[in-house]
């Protein structure tokens, strides 16, 4: 069967791989000149199945009160005459209900645990360089309310197969000694050993190079512009090429891999997507002193960011700013991500090279993405991932590969059907 992948950020390029895999015709379509260059480009670099508890859970409501006009808070809502912002904003607080959220972790780790050991496998088949470290994932807290109320979101990601232990402060400090300097700052901590961190665009580069190798083609510089259907099947995706001609392009099948762009491409055929943008940031920098440098990556669950090892770099990521598909640098959030890593590790890196670098992370109100068929026969979705687009690319991209070819995915998981 012939499939377009629309998209060629870190979910397109595993879907085409899996689904090359699988025996497909595979094309990619996008519209930057390579794989990998937005929301994939510059993210925190976490395979992190420990981080499943989701924005959305009983204490978000109060926090996101506690937070409203700091231009720096971890959760930034800009109100806009947007009424998908408004609906999402709603269902946002419906999904803080303990038994939604308790749904929610289930369908995270499950998801997580089974891309995670997917990424191991194709790493190992294919040998897939990207700066990553298996050393685990570790979380700190600053907060004594932060860490008394992880506990019980740790409990039910024990449960559903996420091997997570709650650690002292020394505890914390003896895995990360780079963190000694914020001993006074730290209150406990956990600790996922199976986790990884690396380098997401890194990845999607290399192994798209390796899907054209093995005969997907990529065609680059390529927007897409809408679908046309008959009936209940899509009959065609409308684009502009590259030198600028305007052509429609047959397919079977058709997956939407388009990230925060995705509801609109799809709307139009009456599949309502609750997908917002939810701009993140991150800080790129040389390490200035390996000494005083953390090795292994972390979570700094207060401040909603996340530090990773990517050879001689430190990245640290995180934040969310609803606030439309506006992409442009906040300096105030961009320097309290530097203040805060200077806080906590004084003197490892160096800002002064630092650079500074913004995507749209596809949120849906539950963090669970849509990965599924929809009511139009051959159009799917892989997208909505949030935060974890990174550590659920391989999963979800298995799972769909698997959807498409008649298959019932490995993963016991709540796909769409939108």
């Amino acid at each position: 069967m012939r499939v377009f992948v629309l998209g060629a950020g870190v979910i397109g390029t595993t879907a085409a791989w899996y689904l090359h895999k699988a025996g497909h015709d595979v094309t990619v379509l996008d519209r930057q000149g390579g794989a990998g260059r937005e929301t994939s480009f510059a993210n925190g670099g976490q395979i992190s199945v420990s981080h499943a508890e989701p924005w959305a859970n009983p204490s978000a409501p109060l926090k996101v009160l506690k937070w409203l006009g700091r231009a720096d808070a971890p959760l930034l809502f800009h109100p806009r005459l947007d009424w998908r912002q408004w609906r999402w904003g709603l269902n946002f607080l419906l999904e803080c209900l303990p038994s939604r959220t308790r749904h929610n972790i289930e369908q995270i780790v499950k998801l997580g645990t089974y891309s995670r050991a997917s990424l191991q496998e194709l790493r190992q088949e294919e040998q897939i360089r990207y700066d990553h470290l298996e050393k685990g994932i570790l979380h700190f807290y600053t907060s004594q309310l932060e860490y008394d109320a992880a506990q019980a979101p740790a409990e039910v990601m024990r449960k559903f197969g996420c091997q997570l232990d709650m650690l002292t402060t020394e505890q914390v400090i003896a895995i990360e000694p780079a963190l000694a300097s914020a001993r006074d700052k730290i209150v406990g901590g956990s600790m996922t050993e199976a986790d990884e961190s690396g380098d997401a665009n890194a990845f999607t580069k290399e192994l798209a190079r390796l899907c054209a190798v093995n005969g997907v083609e990529f065609r680059y510089n390529t927007t897409i512009l809408g679908l046309d259907r008959d009936g209940d099947r899509i009959t065609g995706v409308r684009v502009r090429q590259e030198d600028g001609s305007y052509a429609t392009l047959k397919a079977d099948a058709y997956l939407v891999c388009l990230g925060a762009y995705s509801p609109m491409l799809v709307g139009e055929h009456g599949i309502d997507l609750d997908i917002y943008p939810a701009k993140g940031y991150s800080v790129t920098m040389p390490v200035k002193d390996p000494s005083k440098a953390h090795s292994v990556s972390l979570t700094d669950d207060e401040y909603k960011l996340v530090f990773s090892r990517l050879g001689d770099r430190l990245r640290i990521a995180g934040t969310a700013e609803l606030n439309g598909y506006n992409l442009d640098l906040n300096k105030v959030r961009c320097d309290a991500i530097v203040k805060r890593t200077q806080d906590l590790f004084p003197g490892a890196g160096d800002p002064d090279q630092a650079t500074f670098w913004t995507g749209l992370r596809p949120a849906t109100p539950s963090n669970v993405p849509y990965i599924g068929k929809t009511k139009v026969k051959n159009l799917f979705l892989d997208t909505g991932h949030g935060t974890l687009g990174w550590t659920h690319a391989c999963g979800s991209a298995r799972a769909i590969a698997d959807i498409i070819s008649g298959r019932k995915p490995e993963v016991d998981f709540a796909f769409t059907g939108v």
